[in-house]
């Protein structure tokens, strides 16, 4: 086509005429599984997944399920990328879960600075959890870096009072690593102090799907759920810093 206005035009109506079909089908797709699934939340979004014919959609935020092109099957489970061994519905939701690291409420962490501090990590943690002190032992290793210590407690009422009695410490930095590390009794806190920082790291933690402790969060906003060893950790701050 040599004219470049009428090419421009064909170009136009390809692209209006494409917007449309998906537009529909995507209404298909949401009146079908609304109407068969009356008990399911409403449908945030609904995607091509890289997976020929399937369909990614979004409900409540961050749940994840796959249907065909009209609705007509609900799958729920996780999708693989079999030739690079990756997990991408757990890519896109974390995607979908991620937290900037500057907007992350430091106010209700406390911070153990070690060297010269200007490696940052973030970490959201639970007393009573085995894994936990088994990341702190080799947390204990990591020099020049700066952790925001998180308490989460989300394994019971115990993890609740003793994650209040390490905020109200006078040294909560010293608290904490004497019960991770040296498995130290928490000290009776002198006074109760304003425990409302420990509640909204709870609600923190479960509006970002914050499911399991520790998990760990860099400056570039990478997001990793366990208990990794000191190598990793590394690595992690080495490519956060690059």
């Amino acid at each position: 086509m040599k004219n470049p206005t009428l090419r421009r035009i064909s170009l136009t109506l390809v692209a209006l005429a494409l917007s449309a079909g998906a537009f529909a089908q995507e209404a298909l797709i949401r009146k079908n599984i609304a109407q068969r699934f009356p008990d399911l939340k409403a449908i945030d979004e609904v995607n091509k997944s890289v997976v020929p014919g399937l369909y990614e959609v979004r409900i409540n935020g961050t749940e994840i399920y796959y249907t065909d092109a009209q609705g007509d099957y609900l799958v729920v489970g996780n999708v693989y990328d079999t030739k690079q061994r990756r997990n991408l519905t757990e890519e896109r939701v974390d995607k979908l879960t991620a937290i900037k690291f500057d907007s992350l409420p430091f106010k209700d962490a406390f911070t153990i600075v070690r060297g010269n501090g200007e490696r940052k990590l973030a970490v959201f943690e639970d007393p009573n959890c085995g894994y936990c002190k088994r990341f702190e032992r080799d947390l204990q290793t990591i020099n020049n870096v700066t952790v925001y210590m998180f308490l989460y407690p989300i394994l019971g009422a115990d993890s609740v009072e003793k994650s209040k009695s390490i905020w109200c410490s006078k040294d909560r930095a010293q608290v904490w690593q004497d019960l991770m590390v040296r498995e130290k009794n928490i000290p009776n806190a002198v006074q109760m102090c304003d425990t409302n920082a420990v509640t909204r790291n709870v609600e923190l933690g479960r509006t970002h799907k914050i499911n399991g402790t520790p998990t760990l969060i860099f400056v570039d906003g990478t997001r990793v759920p366990g208990a990794i060893d000191a190598k990793q950790i590394e690595k992690h701050l080495a490519d956060a810093k690059s």
